[in-house]
């Protein structure tokens, strides 16, 4: 996925990417808003292995789910209401990791529309239910990353917040007002570090267009 943004990004548009068949689409974002990305300055050891795990109890719920499931070769190809009607089939622990992925490939598609419809606050709403299920269902926030989403979410001008990337440590992305961007920061980072005693990188952003061939001169 980074490389493929890398190479296809657009100015002032996010991709949507079919990580299965390589098609995307561009999505626009509304000028009037800026990504914000709080590097909480944690990381945590033993985030490695815990993505293997995650892997392995993805891969055993799609194994219990094509039992009665024809045809389905990844959680993708499997509805909500389908692991609804399935659960039974699913340990708990596996069950949770199977809603976040079902649900936020469900989450992804309704976001597409609405950035297309230029909604941010109901976008923003969706970044706060997809932090959520990271933390409950998905279980690869930590302490650090949660203080941040809050810290945030609770700023005038926050549309919405969430941990990006892998998990255990690392950074949020925020959707943020560009009259209030400058505020924001601030207060994030005075707040972060009177709470954790961390410094931790803020740094603004716009969507830009993706790496390009440099004709020799």
């Amino acid at each position: 996925m980074d490389q493929f943004i890398s190479c296809h990004g657009r100015a002032g548009h996010a991709l949507m990417l079919d990580c299965r068949s390589l098609e995307f689409e561009l999505l626009p974002i509304p000028s009037d808003v800026r990504l914000m990305v709080c590097n909480t300055m944690v990381k945590h050891e033993h985030a490695s292995g815990e993505y293997n795990t995650r892997r392995r109890e993805c891969e055993e719920g799609v194994r219990a789910l094509a039992e009665v499931l024809a045809g389905i070769r990844a959680l993708r190809d499997v509805t909500l209401d389908e692991l609804e009607k399935h659960r039974e089939r699913l340990n708990p622990v596996i069950y949770k990791r199977v809603r976040h992925v079902v649900s936020e490939n469900e989450r992804v598609k309704k976001a597409a529309r609405l950035l297309k419809a230029g909604d941010v606050t109901a976008f923003g709403q969706l970044m706060a239910d997809s932090h959520r299920s990271l933390r409950n269902d998905y279980e690869v926030s930590i302490a650090e990353l949660d203080l941040m989403v809050e810290l945030a979410s609770g700023q005038t001008g926050v549309y919405g917040a969430r941990m990006t990337g892998g998990g255990f440590g690392g950074s949020t992305i925020n959707l943020v007002d560009a009259d209030h961007t400058e505020e924001v920061r601030q207060k994030l980072e005075q707040d972060y570090e009177g709470k954790t005693g961390i410094k931790p990188v803020i740094l603004v952003c716009e969507a830009s267009d993706g790496a390009g061939a440099v004709a020799e001169s």
